[in-house]
């Protein structure tokens, strides 16, 4: 059996009520001997009840702790902290029987804040807990890419290197680079030429103005791993509350889908022009250049071509439309008429590569007290061009679902129907994710062994094939955020159908799981849509995993490459 490793998960986000209204007695919350750790959560600007910063305390015997606050909150604005220290609420993790007096509230982290530490022994000392704006020590090259000739490199994060696959001059040119938040870089590369056929030395100096790092970019191809992705590789790109974004709120209507592009992620919310956000980041940019197309849904292969498709009731016109641009205006890809006799075009997935092979498939969605859906659109794409449009019909395997857009998802197993096809719903509760056959016949089934899985909205996949190696993504979303169910993402090797058995846990085919991602909305229940993407880079030596739960109110994402190091 395959060993299951969790996602390396950004620091939990610590929701609490407003606490101006009285003082707040710190209770013994951890088992180890002492003081476990000290945390700041604000308590007003945009980020309230949010943590700030937190320090985990190794040395009891200290008498002075200090805790880190950002300098940027979050780290990739531009919002400073300066205005936050006077006023932070400050939690402690103690052993039982281990007191803090007087008890903790709202302190100045500007000034040393004096208390009595007792110990379980009942020791006591006088201990000051103050605060200090800290500058990132980040200094990693994101990404980075020639302009002309267009050429994007591949870093190799542990060795430092920028690969640049070409056999073109490359002995003048500018290039576009990403580096860690208030990083900089030098020389710099976007304003001064430099001779690409000979290595390059870039150093990345942090914002604290002192930790560095320096990449050196030379003409190469890196060496694979022969299949998958690099454990070792995974990495958390962000996790952001979705409220700041300037995505709609968890209690308005949205029709959630993701792809990406370039250094580009595109989140399109079922109305309207999309946004696109840095991939590698989270910030918003702006929003994409829709052209003629109308953008119900969107979303990208495993070569970064993006989709976007309208939606349409029976036996109206679908179109689908293509780009690999945020800017340029797309091209329209295929149009046909819906003949499913369902309305259709709020979930849009693709498998493979548009400009050869694909599968792209469009589910449908039940009629509001008319009628149930068990059926979805499927296009094959065969040298380029949609070779074959059909409706496909699960009611046979005894599957249906509701008239929600956004109620369930259906993706094809591989690039073409050889491998079957994967669905996944709501289901009034029934948490199981099918497998089925060519033939439209179940061949195997993964059930949800979590307490809490009655309240989860399991009707977001995504798959595709990543160095020699076919994914799928699946995410849960929260029907009960305020409850603490949250949102869950899991990853499977889908290679081997018969690895699908047991649970998202216990399947050995599960190669990847985050079951503890921080969320950001506790108000009551509203819509519970969202979307999961796997987004191969085009050079095909990185794969990325993006989240979205809207009723959560998060979205986030994960990388990891195949060079073998």
């Amino acid at each position: 059996m395959k060993k299951i490793h969790t996602f390396f998960a950004i620091a939990a986000t610590v929701l609490m009520t407003n606490a101006c209204h009285e003082v707040e007695h710190v209770e013994p919350t951890a088992e180890r001997q002492g003081i476990t750790s000290l945390t700041a959560i604000f308590t007003s600007g945009p980020y309230v009840d949010q943590e700030a910063a937190k320090i985990t305390i190794t040395d009891n015997s200290a008498s002075r702790y200090v805790i880190p606050v950002p300098w940027y909150f979050p780290v990739t604005s531009d919002n400073e902290t300066e205005a936050f220290m006077t006023k932070m609420r400050i939690q402690a993790e103690l052993q039982p029987n281990c007191f803090i007096n007087p008890p903790l509230t709202l302190l100045d982290l500007t000034k040393e804040n004096h208390f009595t530490y007792t110990d379980a022994q009942g020791v006591s000392q006088d201990i000051i807990i103050t605060g200090e704006r800290v500058k990132s020590s980040a200094c990693e090259l994101i990404s980075f890419s020639l302009d002309d000739p267009a050429i994007s490199g591949i870093i190799d994060k542990s060795k430092k290197t920028v690969s640049l696959i070409s056999l073109a001059d490359l002995s003048s040119c500018l290039a576009s680079f990403e580096v860690s938040a208030h990083a900089t870089i030098s020389p710099d590369p976007s304003t001064t030429a430099l001779n690409y056929n000979e290595p390059v030395e870039l150093t990345v100096t942090a914002h604290n103005g002192t930790t560095k790092n320096t990449y050196t970019v030379v003409k190469a191809v890196p060496e694979k791993i022969d299949r998958g992705f690099n454990l070792g590789s995974v990495e958390n790109l962000f996790n952001l509350n979705t409220t700041n974004l300037g995505l709609p709120g968890y209690d308005k209507n949205a029709c959630i889908s993701m792809a990406a592009t370039g250094n580009n992620l595109v989140v399109s919310t079922g109305s309207g022009t999309p946004s696109y956000f840095n991939k590698a980041t989270g910030v918003k940019i702006g929003e994409i250049n829709l052209g003629g197309a109308v953008a119900a849904s969107v979303t990208s292969d495993s070569k970064e071509h993006v989709l976007i498709c309208n939606h349409a009731e029976p036996n109206e016109t679908i179109n689908i439309y293509r780009t690999s641009s945020v800017t340029e205006a797309p091209t329209l890809f295929h149009s046909f008429t819906n003949a499913s006799g369902l309305p259709a075009g709020y979930r849009i997935k693709v498998n493979g590569d548009i400009d050869t092979e694909a599968m792209i498939v469009i589910t449908c969605e039940g009629i509001a007290g008319v009628t149930t859906s068990s059926k979805a659109i499927a296009l094959s794409v065969t040298d380029g061009v949609v070779s074959d449009v059909s409706t496909i019909d699960l009611s046979g395997a005894g599957l249906n679902w509701n008239e929600a857009p956004n109620e369930a998802t259906v993706v094809s197993a591989s690039s073409t129907t050889a491998e079957g096809w994967f669905e996944q719903s709501y289901a009034g509760g029934n948490c199981t994710l099918n497998y089925l056959k060519k033939d439209l016949s179940i061949g195997a089934q993964l059930g949800a062994d979590d307490a809490n899985a009655w309240g989860w909205q399991t009707n977001n996949l995504d798959a595709k094939r990543f160095n020699n190696v076919d994914y799928l993504a699946v995410f849960v979303v929260s029907y009960f955020p305020a409850w603490g169910i949250g949102p869950q993402l899991y990853l499977l090797d889908i290679s081997d159908k018969s690895a699908l058995t047991g649970s998202f846990n216990s399947c050995p085919a599960t190669v990847l799981s985050n079951k503890e991602i921080a969320w950001f909305q506790t108000g009551a229940y509203a819509v519970a849509t969202g979307d999961v993407l796997i987004a191969p880079s085009a050079d095909g030596f990185k794969i990325y995993i993006y989240y979205y739960d809207h009723n959560s109110q998060v979205i986030g994402g994960y990388s990891a490459d195949c060079i073998k190091n």
